[in-house]
């Protein structure tokens, strides 16, 4: 039967229509589809489970007092004894050559001025001869350095050299003392009190926190560190003198300063170069009011050592590790993963917390770099690049012709 005049229009309309919209398709949605940006990968992030940590147990000694700390690490690690400032005996030396070099520093290479000692430092000499201080040999006209005092003072613990240096640099031990309470004050030393420049007074005071401050500042100064690691000092006219610090060379100890007064107990406050999984650590300590040397080189020993056994090696991170992972809304999975191994020398429980930054990433190929894990270990941040392990790739046309709704 033929098509009537009303459906072969209808039939013709049809396929105008159809055309106009396969022209319409291959004119706007395939374009819109294959071209049409890509919805950025899903990213979620790995839960981060810290190393496991055993508390430090560091011997210390029940008299006295005394704490220990480190170069880099603020306050103590450990502390023990009283909490009252006690005092420090010829450990007064170390301000006391800080001090003086901040008024007349000496140029690297060089020796600093000279000192031509008098009649004046004669009487000096007699009056510690008269109060059972330890001296060392002086006559009028003799030429010291300003370094070789110091290293007389520090190395030999000459008394009368610390009045004599104090004296020409300030006038008088009573203009140098008047100064000490702003430099303490400066240097965050409130627990410590210095009444003259030698310690034979027993007014001169100080506490572990403060102590160890104190030791790291002379660390830091290049002139005090030097001369306090001397095991011997030799100068001319003077003579040649042996270290008042008996453990030099040993467990790593190459300083400071030891003090004695026989009121109050044989003092050190000491550094130590120790090495924990390739890391350098200086350690930096005292201990006050001991019986005598023999007593407080032992204490010492005792606390460096266990003060050592608190640190480890951790290991933070291996190259692989999973830090996150990445999902496309067409099925494509990668991880995000260290890029490199990375360890930390961490005290006793100190935390240890790790915070994963990720990119946005759609596609990319294995080994791109994502982002970064940083874990803090106390005080210090260590940063490890994360890249893709796995590749994340285009879904290709089919995908895009018929996931319309994610792409739009």
């Amino acid at each position: 039967m033929p098509l009537t005049r009303q459906q072969i229009y209808r039939r013709r309309r049809i396929t105008v229509f159809s055309s106009v919209a396969a022209l319409l398709v291959v004119a706007f949605y395939l374009p819109m589809t294959l071209l049409a940006p890509l919805g950025a990968a899903a990213s979620t992030t790995v839960p981060y489970t810290a190393p496991a940590q055993t508390a430090a147990a560091v011997t210390v000694p029940a008299y006295g007092t005394s704490g220990i700390g480190a170069v880099g690490t603020s306050g103590l690690l450990a502390k023990g004894g009283t909490d009252k400032a006690l005092p420090i005996a010829s450990i007064s030396k170390i301000i006391t050559t800080l001090i003086v070099l901040e008024k007349h520093p000496i140029a690297a290479g060089t020796e600093g001025a000279t000192l031509t000692f008098t009649q004046a430092d004669i009487a000096v000499y007699n009056d510690y001869v008269a109060n059972n201080g330890l001296v060392l040999p002086v006559y009028v006209g003799l030429k010291v350095s300003q370094l070789d005092v110091i290293e007389l003072m520090l190395v030999a613990s000459g008394n009368n050299y610390a009045h004599s240096l104090v004296d020409w640099a300030f006038g008088s031990e009573e203009a140098y003392a008047g100064t000490t309470r702003a430099w303490l004050d400066e240097h965050g030393m409130t627990s410590t009190s210095i009444s003259d420049a030698t310690g034979m007074n027993p007014k001169n005071v100080s506490t572990p926190g403060d102590l160890v401050t104190l030791g790291k500042l002379a660390l830091k100064d290049p002139t005090i560190a030097k001369i306090i690691a001397m095991k011997t000092v030799t100068v001319p006219n003077v003579g040649t003198y042996t270290n008042t610090n008996s453990l030099l060379g040993v467990d790593g100890i190459d300083g400071i300063k030891t003090g004695t007064l026989d009121s109050a107990g044989s003092n050190l406050l000491f550094s130590s170069d120790i090495t924990v999984g390739g890391t350098p650590i200086t350690l930096v300590g005292v201990v006050l009011g001991a019986a005598n040397h023999g007593v407080v080189d032992a204490s010492v020993k005792a606390l460096v050592e266990s003060a050592k056994a608190g640190f480890r090696q951790v290991t933070l991170a291996k190259a692989g590790d999973s830090f996150g992972s990445y999902t496309t809304d067409w099925g494509e999975k990668a991880q995000a993963v260290a890029q490199k191994d990375a360890t930390a020398v961490v005290w006793s429980t100190t935390p240890v917390t790790a915070k994963v930054a990720t990119q946005q990433v759609t596609t990319a190929a294995d080994g791109t770099s994502v982002g970064t894990v940083t874990f803090t270990v106390g005080a210090q941040t260590i940063a490890v690049p994360l890249i893709l392990k796995g590749t994340l790739e285009d879904p290709g046309a089919w995908w895009r012709l018929t996931n319309p709704g994610d792409l739009f």
